[in-house]
């Protein structure tokens, strides 16, 4: 991933997971400017759409840094609107380990589609970065992705004392991970 290298394209049964482009700067603010998306996610919300030209050129920065990672943009196979992101990030080749993270708006949720998306993504890093280890870092209180990760075989790990910080406060974090060797073998590739 160090070097400048063609995208990775994804396709899945429904969706198309591809790379964030300028023209995607409204989908992106949409999700990323709405507060309720993200009380969850981590940072404070982005304030304009400058904001969010400045993600996606951050989001294609990480294929070429020291600690790269992949933001894949999530769009129906139908339609090229985005829905959200899920990006693998601190990526230590040495180690063989990577965090994950995502998001969706509000009107694709509960349709399956972050499932698709994060079984596809762990696929491909599990395959193509020769991962061992996937890590995610969720707060307590988002139950709908504690339950989708530990859905997908994410094991819980402990509790992370304020390590976030957004919107003026500290949070404590879930750290969770999945193995290699824990993940069924039908959905590597």
């Amino acid at each position: 991933m160090g070097e400048e290298t063609a995208f990775p394209v994804i396709q899945t049964e429904r969706l198309l997971l591809r790379e964030t482009i300028e023209q995607d700067a409204e989908d992106i603010f949409a999700v990323h400017g709405d507060p309720d998306a993200m009380r969850w996610f981590g940072t404070d919300p982005l304030p304009d759409l400058a904001a969010a030209r400045g993600l996606i050129k951050t989001f294609a920065s990480w294929r070429l840094d020291e600690n790269p990672g992949t933001r894949w943009g999530i769009q129906t196979r139908q339609d090229s609107r985005l829905l959200g992101t899920c990006g693998l990030f601190r990526w230590n080749p040495a180690w063989r380990k990577c965090m994950i993270g995502y998001e969706l708006a509000a009107h694709a949720q509960k349709q399956g589609f972050m499932r698709e998306t994060l079984s596809a993504v762990v696929s491909w890093g599990f395959e193509h970065m020769a991962l061992n280890r996937i890590e995610a870092m969720v707060h307590p209180d988002n139950l709908a992705s504690l339950k989708l990760l530990r859905q997908l075989g994410f094991v819980d790990e402990g509790c992370a004392r304020q390590a976030g910080y957004w919107r003026g406060q500290y949070h404590d974090m879930l750290q969770l991970s999945l193995l290699r060797n824990e993940w069924p073998a039908n959905h590597l590739r």
